[in-house]
């Protein structure tokens, strides 16, 4: 059959060079704590706070894609009610990760970290080849932003147990469905700590 599992090790971890990777977080936004995603959030983001530590411990890049929506002009906020609005606390990094001076923050205004943002040019300054990604919603913007990453030849490395699905379908369908059309190798929290770490 066309594919036939031919894209499962793609991306081969021992081939990937560290210093040219950068942990991209998508939409790990606000403190869920208390409100009614908490169950569904929380866990994800601090498995998230793991990579974060890690990363800036290993001189890995820890880049924040944002949401930042302006009223009355975003199209997604018409369709998914209001979020993410910028200048707001829910359209800052969670603070359960510990944002940190060195870290970058892209702000965006769709569902892809890339589209119509400056992620691009800043990788490309920081001679990144490999995203180690995380974030949510697992199925709309950490599946857009995955899609364009590979659509730049990116090498990609989705961490399942870091992103969560809240809005559209079920999490073991849209890690597949990276899995298998953008060439993703899925791995969890505690083996990319150990990438990272080298």
């Amino acid at each position: 059959m066309l594919g036939d599992e031919n894209n499962n090790d793609l991306v081969n971890l021992d081939a990937i060079d560290r210093a040219k990777c950068a942990l991209l977080v998508i939409d790990e936004l606000g403190d869920p704590t208390g409100g009614p995603l908490e169950a569904v959030l929380l866990p994800s983001i601090l498995q998230t706070a793991k990579l974060t530590t890690a990363a800036r411990a290993a001189g890995v890049p820890v880049i924040f894609t944002n949401d930042a929506h302006l009223p009355g002009i975003d199209r997604e906020l018409a369709l998914w009610g209001a979020h993410g609005i910028a200048g707001t606390p829910e359209a800052q990094t969670s603070p359960f990760l510990d944002p940190q001076p060195t870290d970058y923050v892209v702000e965006k205004r769709r569902y892809s970290g890339f589209f119509q943002t400056g992620l691009l040019l800043l990788l490309n300054e920081l001679g990144v080849d490999t995203l180690i990604c995380c974030g949510m919603d697992t199925n709309i913007c950490v599946k857009h932003t995955v899609a364009d990453a590979y659509f730049n030849n990116f090498n990609i490395i989705v961490v399942d147990d870091a992103t969560a699905t809240f809005l559209v379908g079920n999490q073991e369908e849209g890690i597949e469905y990276m899995k298998v059309c953008y060439a993703a190798k899925v791995i969890n929290t505690d083996e990319a700590v150990k990438f990272i770490e080298g």
